[in-house]
């Protein structure tokens, strides 16, 4: 794949971000009237830049996988009322270059806890939901158990 200029780069990395064509290529620095027709030019046309955003959205895809396990655990560490770790980057939109990072801890409240238990033990089967059944047939009871006063 070619190099992208910086605009189509600045472009691509918010319209992966944003997913509005747009307001991608105004905040790169596109003219309002070629900004108006960037979702028919730089992304449906095929060309570089689809690939470049098709290609990172893959990468993106792989880095957010989460394995069964892994789910379950911070699924746990929710209901534990552990806190959670989650971090801010701001970049510049034209060289990708970190401006700002933060990192930041969140505790769940108690309806969170509650979900995230609720959540676990479903997935681990410890919650039977109701069933609705139906019969098609309308069952027939047989007396077969005769009484001393049957004879």
């Amino acid at each position: 794949m070619s190099k992208l200029n910086p605009k189509q780069q600045a472009f691509a990395d918010e319209y992966i971000i944003t997913g509005n064509a747009y307001q991608s290529a105004i905040k790169a620095g596109y003219k309002e009237n070629y900004a108006k027709n960037a979702q028919e030019k730089l992304v449906e046309k095929g060309g570089k830049v689809s690939e470049y955003i098709q290609d990172k959205l893959k990468e993106v895809q792989i880095k957010r996988h989460l394995s069964m396990e892994e789910a379950l655990a911070i699924t746990a560490s929710i209901a534990k009322g552990e806190p959670q770790r989650f971090e801010v980057i701001k970049r510049d939109p034209l060289t990708n270059e970190i401006l700002e990072r933060e990192v930041s801890e969140y505790s769940a409240g108690f309806k969170e806890r509650n979900q995230a238990l609720e959540h676990y033990y479903k997935i681990n089967a410890a919650f039977v939901d109701k069933q609705k059944v139906e019969i098609s047939e309308i069952p027939t009871f047989i007396d077969d158990i005769s009484s001393d006063e049957d004879g």
